[in-house]
């Protein structure tokens, strides 16, 4: 297969003589990953490169890197390839407000009727959900204690005090 050919196949999908110096500088200042992957195929194919070659050499889809191709021939613009806005993970448990979560968490299990003094998420989760009617996964109440900044401990089941045997398991200058 000749240089010529190579040339004549990125001519035929429809580049321009200034599309690879645009790519290529867009492609030095992709932070993000997608969108570097992406400009590197569209790259690729427009330095003349057949679409199941880039395929196998990016690891993506032959019908992907013509879409990705496709887009960014409609305008010429490197920023066609990036991802649109997306609106994220749909709310889950709206009942279940930050200020209950963290009003729930303070009470005590024990005295709620609870057989532990101190709550596991699951048992949090568990509490909330009944009280309040609503759904709510472990999981979901993890992810929502994590962006709160809340952190807990797991209850120790033994008592903080010194070891009667400490004094024979570090020698004598431990007694002090």
């Amino acid at each position: 297969m000749g240089i010529m050919q190579k040339a004549n196949r990125a001519a035929e999908h429809g580049f321009d003589r200034y599309d690879q110096r645009r790519l290529a500088r867009a492609l030095e200042h992709a932070s993000e990953v997608r969108l570097y992957r992406r400009l590197q195929a569209v790259l690729l194919v427009a330095l003349g490169w057949a679409v199941r070659e880039v395929a196998r050499l990016t690891a993506a889809r032959p019908w992907a890197i013509c879409s990705w191709v496709r887009r960014y021939l409609r305008t010429h613009q490197p920023e066609s390839l990036r991802d649109a806005a997306r609106s994220g993970r749909p709310p889950t448990a709206r009942r279940i407000t930050d200020a209950r979560v963290v009003r729930e968490l303070r009470r005590d299990p024990l005295r709620l009727g609870y057989n532990t003094t101190g709550w596991t998420v699951s048992l949090l989760a568990e509490h909330l959900r009944q009280k309040y009617g609503c759904p709510i996964s472990a999981r979901t109440l993890r992810r929502r204690l994590h962006r709160l900044g809340l952190r807990w401990k797991r209850p120790r089941y033994v008592y903080a005090t010194k070891d009667p045997h400490r004094t024979q398991k570090k020698g004598r200058l431990s007694a002090a």
